[in-house]
Parts: structure tokens; C-alpha cells; sequence
């Protein structure tokens, strides 16, 4: 078959820059302009997609996993995947912020994205400087809205978006240190070993092995075909922290999903998530979040 972009007729070319290809999709969901009244109460909820979330007038009072924010004008939130947030007025005046959700499937962004530990950019960091002409040109497209999106509306939208990320890419990648070579081959490893380590979460892996153990982390290692120090240093590398406290997070956060619902006996969370008793679940818990499931459960009260 012919290929669709045929050399230049050798000598003709004084000089030659070849672009590699770009192939990323980005979905934008939930955008919205939105002011309030003092008196104004959004309830914990979770949701699969990245969240940016700016305020523009007056303040607005942020819980992000049991950690409190006060997000004034000017500031920038990043909520990742599953983190569980509730919003209210700060100062219990009307406030106005801009809301965008969103997935990419570009997996050197999401790597990044994934181990930033900001939640809150104030006004003053030089993200929210860097990141403040493009909200407010996301903010004037969006406030431009008289009804259907227009196609150039939304080519707009998803160009200011993709600068966002370019502006977040330069002020964290060299931090994070995933520019070098063979970035790519690192990051696809990468997320096949996450890919892996949620599958034990969601399969109700089961922790009741000694607490040494790497919870499956060198058997993933085996079926990949690499050891097992390879995988625990790509895994770090990308995504800053290490396969095993992976693991421990997703299943903190599995746990807290469960004991968010009262209908379900502390017992029961812990048989659900594959223990054999009581007192080792309780064990693990405090282990990862200071306190106990029914101390946990009393503060949501």
C-alpha cells in the first residue's frame, strides 16, 4: 500500500525536521460558570475525572479527603480521580468559580498529574500566574455560551485546555524527572504495573499474608518479565511513589468508600475487602490512616 506522505524527490531537501506523530484524546466534561449564594452547600462526592476548579470572586471552602482549603479569588484546586470533596462558601458570602472536568489519555500527563502533591495553588504561585490568562479565556468561552456549543466554541475550549497542560508540563516535569530517554517505554511499564496493582484491588485482594510481603508486587514483576527492583524503580519514577504504598492508598481508599456507607458493619467492610477477621482489617487501617475504621466513621459524623 502507498503511503500518504511521499518523500521529496532526493536532493530537493535542503533540510528536514521530522515531527513525531501526536495522537491524543481529550474529553472535557461538566465545565461550568457558576456563582452562589452564601448559603450555598455542595455534599462529598467522588467522580473518575481531574478537576480543575478556580475561583474568581469571594471564597470558597474546599474538603479534599478530609483536608480543608480555603480557596480564595485567584486560587486553583486540581482534584485527581477518587478524591472525595464537598464545597461550601468560605466567609458564608456569595462566591463565583469555574469548574472543568476532564480525562486525557496521554499517559506522560497522567503520569505527572499523578504524583503532584498540590491540591491548592494560591493566587501568588507562579502556576496560578502562569495558569490565570488561560482560566480567564476559558472563563470568557465558556461565559460566551448563549446556549448549543458551536464547533469553534469547542475548538477554543480544548485548545485553551491543552495550554494548561503544556504550562503545567513545563513548570513540573523536570521535578518529576520524567523527561529522560526512553521515556516512553518507562512510562507504558509504568502503567501496566499500576494497571496490575488496581486489579488486585478490585479483585478483593486479599491481605492476609505476612507484613513483609510485597501484596503481589513481585509476582507482577515475574509476569512482566523484569525483577523485581526494576519494577519498584520505573513504578517510583513515574509516578513518585512506590508500587507497595500504591497499593496501600488504592486500598485506604476502597476502605474509606466503604465505611462511608453506614449501612455496612465495619465487619462486613473487611470482609469485603478480603480479610479474614475483624481485628487484622482494623490492624491494616489504623496502619494506613492513624485511626480506626470506628474512629474513622465517627469523624463523619
Amino acid at each position: 500500500m502507498a503511503s500518504a506522505f511521499l518523500p521529496p524527490v532526493p536532493g530537493q531537501s535542503l533540510s528536514e525536521t521530522i515531527i513525531p506523530d501526536v495522537k491524543t484524546t481529550l474529553n472535557l466534561f461538566g465545565m461550568h460558570l457558576r456563582k452562589v449564594s452564601g448559603d450555598w452547600d455542595y455534599p462529598q462526592h467522588v467522580h473518575p475525572q481531574y478537576e480543575f476548579n478556580y475561583v474568581l470572586e469571594g471564597e470558597q471552602l474546599l474538603v479534599v479527603n478530609g483536608q480543608s482549603y480555603l480557596q480564595c479569588a485567584g486560587d486553583l484546586v486540581l482534584l485527581r480521580p477518587g478524591d472525595a470533596h464537598s464545597s461550601r462558601s468560605g466567609n458564608g458570602g456569595p462566591f463565583t468559580y469555574f469548574c472543568i472536568h476532564f480525562d486525557i489519555n496521554d499517559k506522560l500527563l497522567i503520569s505527572l498529574l499523578s504524583r503532584l502533591n498540590h491540591v491548592l495553588f494560591t493566587s501568588e504561585s507562579s502556576i496560578a500566574h502562569r495558569l490565570g490568562p488561560i482560566l480567564a479565556r476559558l472563563v470568557e468561552i465558556s461565559a460566551s455560551d448563549s446556549g448549543a456549543v458551536t464547533m469553534s466554541q469547542r475548538m477554543r475550549l480544548q485548545s485553551a485546555v491543552f495550554e494548561l497542560f503544556a504550562q503545567l508540563w513545563d513548570v513540573f516535569s523536570i521535578d518529576a524527572d520524567i523527561s529522560s530517554p526512553g521515556t516512553y517505554e518507562k512510562i507504558e511499564l509504568a502503567h501496566q504495573i499500576r494497571s496490575r496493582l488496581q486489579g488486585l484491588v478490585y479483585q478483593q485482594f486479599k491481605l492476609d499474608m505476612p507484613d513483609d510481603s510485597h501484596y503481589g508486587v513481585d509476582d507482577i514483576a515475574s509476569e512482566l518479565g523484569i525483577s523485581a527492583s526494576h519494577c519498584y524503580r520505573v513504578f517510583r519514577q513515574v509516578f513518585g511513589i512506590s508500587p507497595r504504598a500504591f497499593l496501600s492508598e488504592q486500598m485506604l481508599h476502597e476502605a474509606k468508600v466503604l465505611l462511608d456507607d453506614h449501612s455496612l458493619s465495619v465487619s462486613q467492610v473487611s470482609g469485603l475487602l478480603g480479610y479474614r477477621d475483624i481485628a487484622h482489617f482494623s490492624r491494616q487501617f489504623k496502619r494506613w490512616s492513624g485511626q480506626s475504621p470506628r474512629e474513622y466513621r465517627e469523624g463523619l459524623e
